[in-house]
């Protein structure tokens, strides 16, 4: 299990994780310290506990808005492939009334070629 330390707020944390995400956690840890930074620059400091709960829950909205783009891309694919499915299945009607009308232009040519040959 790996350990970093990160800087929040110009204060350290002992934080444990899994091995190999350590490098994720400090980009997260980051994130939530530019939240906190700014905050503190626009409120002042207000206490370490009221600043990381201002961090929170604008990371959490963040997240909120990150989630519903998520859910509207995926209607919009669903939407995407309901609409390729359907262009499919179209051009394989017109494939086949396309070799219908092919197997038919045929025949007829046949015909003509057999009553040129007994003429």
């Amino acid at each position: 299990m790996g350990q970093v330390t990160v800087l929040i707020n110009e204060k350290a944390y002992m934080v444990s994780c899994g091995d190999g995400e350590e490098a994720h956690l400090k980009d997260l840890a980051a994130h939530v310290n530019l939240h906190v930074t700014d905050l503190a620059q626009q409120v002042g400091q207000v206490g370490e506990t009221r600043l990381l709960l201002m961090a929170a829950l604008l990371v959490a909205d963040e997240l909120s808005e990150a989630l519903a783009k998520v859910k509207m891309l995926e209607a919009d694919i669903e939407q995407l492939t309901q609409t390729r499915i359907a262009a499919l299945e179209r051009s394989r009607e017109a494939e086949d009334l396309l070799a219908d009308v092919l197997d038919s232009a045929a025949r007829r040519i046949e015909d003509v070629a057999r009553r040129v040959e007994t003429a």
